[in-house]
């Protein structure tokens, strides 16, 4: 199976660079106009060559943008077949992967998943006189563009912009530059050495409350390597977790219909008319295709489908900056639910074999068990030997419970099959 929650994903070796063209062969079997961009890893110019030595050897016509967001070349597929993104996301420098996206900006679906594998064992050559064209384009400047038509910056706003060195320093910035704003841009070198880990987490981003405090800035905005996902600092310089800032999205944009994934608060369920979906924003985005008005999931990818169905890192820190023009954040964040969220793992070499044993249809998806004041979530990890397990309660005392529940259950399990 080569496709995980989103994309193809792995440690940059010899196996990548091997897949990568007939990855792109089986993408040019349906799709002839392709849009293409990388992040600002190291191993980004050789995988992307790679990936478009595959497409135009089979016929397509290849886009090329260079370094830019994930969001970017999906919303720059909305003018091809399809767009092609080189990226692990949020993994360390020595990772890269693929992402595959439709012209509406949603990834590919698990048909369309399975297919790519499928036809990956026996990519399709054209002949030499029917060969595909590469060429050079800007992909940054629509996107850009989409987004400061849709949102309203205020001038007077003093934001800090942390991008980690990844992809997302190419548009970022810009989006307050162009508007009026003052900028204080940290990290914003696509250099492909990451100035801190990737993944917007709280303990990741220590240094910003400190210089939002020497600056005076109004509210602080943090990418991951390719800028799809966003998480933000308040007016205060606190960090606002993932499921307040799913609820302080859907509140403004007055969001009735939210569709967020099942590790995501029961709080979002008091904003809004929720649907849930397994973990991962490709699940999100396909279910937002049918039905909802927003959607994300609490790790920071943020969907506004009237824009694209691509999580967009720099869409929402501009509507981010909108809101803090606009509201006192802080406050309106004190008002919002707040219950007690307890995570928990057990390392296990047969965490899926577990998994499907405890009735779980796919263990990365895993099982939610469901009680009036609490929740947990049982899944084996996509990366790791390893079960996770997630729970909340109203109350200290019910996120302890419904975490014991769930930890138990593993561990019976795990017993069981040393047994």
């Amino acid at each position: 199976m080569l496709f995980g929650s989103s994309g193809i994903r792995q440690m940059f070796d010899q196996r990548l660079l091997s897949l990568a063209p007939n990855v792109g062969a089986a993408v040019a079997q349906t799709a002839k106009h392709v849009v293409l961009g990388t992040d600002s890893r190291t191993s980004k110019d050789i995988l992307a060559h790679a990936v478009i030595s595959g497409l135009i050897s089979s016929g397509a016509d290849v886009i090329y943008g260079g370094i830019c967001p994930t969001p970017t070349v999906a919303f720059g597929a909305g003018s091809a077949d399809a767009g092609v993104m080189i990226t692990a996301s949020h993994n360390p420098e020595p990772y890269n992967g693929i992402k595959l996206f439709r012209s509406d900006g949603s990834s590919y679906t698990l048909a369309q998943q399975k297919e790519i594998e499928d036809a990956v064992d026996r990519p399709a050559w054209s002949r030499w006189d029917e060969q595909g064209a590469l060429t050079n384009g800007d992909l940054l400047t629509p996107h850009k563009e989409a987004i400061l038509a849709s949102v309203r910056i205020p001038e007077d706003l003093l934001v800090v912009v942390d991008c980690g060195n990844g992809a997302g320093g190419q548009i970022t910035p810009k989006l307050f530059e162009e508007s009026g704003s003052r900028v204080i841009s940290v990290n914003c070198d696509p250099s492909g050495k990451f100035a801190r880990p990737s993944e917007p987490l709280e303990k990741n981003l220590l240094h910003i409350p400190k210089l939002m405090k020497s600056v005076g800035a109004d509210c602080a905005v943090v990418n991951d390597g390719d800028a799809d996902r966003m998480m933000a600092f308040d007016n205060r310089g606190r960090y606002v977790d993932g499921d307040h800032l799913l609820m302080l999205f859907a509140k403004y944009l007055d969001a009735k219909q939210v569709v967020t994934t099942v590790d995501a608060s029961m709080a979002i369920e008091e904003i809004a008319e929720v649907r849930r979906t397994p973990v991962g924003d490709s699940f999100v985005s396909e279910e937002l295709i049918s039905w909802g008005t927003f959607g994300g999931e609490p790790s920071g990818s943020w969907i506004f489908p009237k824009h694209s169905l691509c999580p967009d890192g720099p869409y929402a820190a501009a509507l981010f900056a909108e809101i803090s023009g606009e509201w006192d954040v802080a406050e309106e964040l004190d008002s919002m639910p707040r219950y007690t969220i307890l995570r928990d793992a057990l390392e296990t070499p047969h965490a899926k074999e577990i998994l499907s044993g405890l009735g779980a249809d796919k263990p990365t998806d895993g099982i939610r068990l469901t009680e009036e004041n609490g929740w947990c979530l049982i899944r084996a990890s996509g990366t790791e030997p390893k079960i996770r397990c997630t729970a909340e309660g109203k109350t200290n005392e019910e996120a302890k419970r419904m975490l014991d529940a769930g930890m138990n259950r593993i561990r019976d399990a795990v017993r069981q099959i040393k047994e």
